[in-house]
Order: structure tokens, then C-alpha cells, then sequence
């Protein structure tokens, strides 16, 4: 059996170094001062992807993201890592996306992509934790979806049956082929780059890259296809531009804060009448009680 697999990763500021800086004017997260990271749980779900072509050979994945095309990092990490193809979605008019535009920008790229049987992604992102994008992402494409994946336990032409932990256990369920699944981060860690992989796809580029190399880059690029990194832009994807970015976007982030919980007293109890003193205090000022 053979599967294609859409896997959305997503790369994200890392979160802790939020600073004053980290947030624009306008209200969208200042990406360019925050270093980059591949989304955590993005990671789980792409080893989720690739545990399905070790035992499905013939199975070719294909990773999306959106973003700047400095996102293009994340793809050929994806690539290092065993994907077999790549596509980066990116347009100034997709910029400042909420989770309804960003679901929708990406639904039509997968229907541009065509033929799959499972689209993965991480449960939610770091930079936002709202774990919304996948699912809009299966309502807007009209597929079922699975949730908290965390193994696979198996998987035909026609469904997959998915071990889901939840707060309190673990769920097993099964759906019908084609499906979106969100990955938690408790299931398996990404495997490392494979070396041979590194060497193969360590100068892979899309367009926006290319043309910033120098000659003896982009000659190289034009004789090795598989190099070339695919790049979309909401025409491609024949995008309403009333549904992406800002214009489709209803919720804005009023503001980002770094808080850091600090111990104003220090308390040290040695016998039991100081700790029967601590709870009547607690008591007395409704701490507790």
C-alpha cells in the first residue's frame, strides 16, 4: 500500500525570549526580532508521517508551511529528515493571519496539492496555543479529523485507527480515509537529520532564496530538480482575498507580556505549631479554606 501525506509544520518564534519588541504596532507578533524554531509538536506529527513510510515504503510525503520564505528553514529540515517534497505558501496579503485565515489559506493549497489520504499536524503552536488550525483546517476540506493522536495502530486503504490521550486516558478511534490528524507532543520524537539526506538537500531553495544566491548557487539549482523548493502565493492558490490575512481575520492580539512568577517571602517551618500558625493565617486571609 502507498499514501500521500500532507504534513503542515510551521515555523514559530521561540517563545522563550519574548521581550518588549515582540509585538508590532499593528498588533502581530514581531517575528523578526524572536529567534526561529520548527514548532515543537509539528515535529511529532512528521515522525508520525514517516513511521507510515517505514512501513509503507512507497509512501510519499509532502510538508507545507506558511510563512515568510526564511520558513523555507523548516521545510528543508522536513526534507534532511526523510519528506519527499516541499511547498512553501507565502504572500505579503497572507501576512497577519489569525487561525480562520490561516486554516483557510492552507485548505486551499491542499486542495491545490490534490490527491491525499492523511493530513497531520502538530495538536497546536507555541506561538499562539490555540491547537484551532487543524481542525478548521478538516471542517473547512469537509474531513473527519482525529485529535490528540498519539500512535497509529492501524492503518488500511480505506481508515486508520488512532490511540488518542486525553487528561484522563487514552481513547482509541477509527476514521474513515481521507482524515486530518493533530499530533500530541507525547507521541514519538522527530528522528535527526539523516546524513545522507543532509548532503542531498542542504542547498534546496525556493524561488524567493534563489534569486539572493550567487550564480554558481542558482546554475546548481537549475541542474538538480529536486533542489527547488516549490513557492506558492495566494493567486496559486486561487485564494478570496477577503478570506486571508488581516482582511480575514476577526480576532487581533491586543498584546504579548513575558511574566515571571517571583517569591516575594520565603517561609522556613521547622516544628508543627508553625505550620498550624501558617494555616490559620492562610485561613483568616481566604487563601484557602
Amino acid at each position: 500500500m502507498n499514501f500521500n501525506i500532507v504534513v503542515l509544520i510551521k515555523q514559530v518564534p521561540d517563545t522563550r525570549n519574548v521581550g518588549k519588541d515582540a509585538m508590532k504596532e499593528d498588533g502581530t507578533v514581531n517575528r523578526a526580532v524572536l529567534p526561529a524554531i520548527i514548532n515543537p509538536e509539528d515535529l511529532n506529527a512528521l515522525e508520525l508521517a514517516l513511521s507510515i513510510k517505514d512501513n509503507h515504503p512507497t509512501t510519499k510525503i509532502t510538508v507545507l508551511t506558511m510563512g515568510l520564505p526564511k520558513a523555507t528553514e523548516v521545510l528543508r529540515e522536513a526534507l534532511f529528515r526523510g519528506a519527499d517534497e516541499a511547498i512553501l505558501l507565502t504572500d505579503r496579503r497572507l501576512g497577519g493571519a489569525d487561525t480562520l485565515a490561516t486554516s483557510y489559506s492552507l485548505a486551499q493549497a491542499i486542495r491545490k496539492i490534490g490527491s491525499f489520504d492523511l493530513i497531520v499536524a502538530g495538536r497546536q503552536a507555541i506561538d499562539g496555543d490555540t491547537a484551532q488550525v487543524g481542525p478548521q483546517v478538516a471542517e473547512k476540506l469537509g474531513l473527519p479529523q482525529v485529535t490528540y493522536a498519539e500512535e497509529i495502530l492501524n492503518l488500511d486503504e480505506k481508515s486508520i485507527k488512532v490511540a488518542r490521550r486525553l487528561s484522563n486516558g487514552i481513547e482509541t478511534v477509527k476514521a474513515p480515509l481521507p482524515c486530518v490528524l493533530t499530533v500530541n507532543g507525547s507521541a514519538n520524537d522527530c528522528r535527526p537529520r539523516n546524513a545522507y539526506r543532509l548532503q542531498k538537500y542542504k542547498f534546496a531553495a525556493c524561488p524567493s532564496e534563489s534569486e539572493l544566491l550567487p550564480e554558481g548557487a542558482r546554475r546548481l539549482l537549475e541542474s538538480r530538480e529536486w533542489l527547488n523548493i516549490k513557492e506558492w502565493n495566494a493567486d496559486t492558490i486561487e485564494a478570496d482575498p477577503e478570506q486571508i490575512g488581516l482582511a480575514g481575520s476577526p480576532t487581533k492580539v491586543k498584546a504579548v507580556e513575558s511574566i515571571s512568577f517571583t517569591a516575594k517571602e520565603c517561609l522556613v517551618l521547622d516544628e508543627d505549631c508553625q505550620i498550624e500558625t501558617l494555616v490559620e493565617n492562610l485561613i483568616k486571609n481566604h487563601t484557602i479554606g
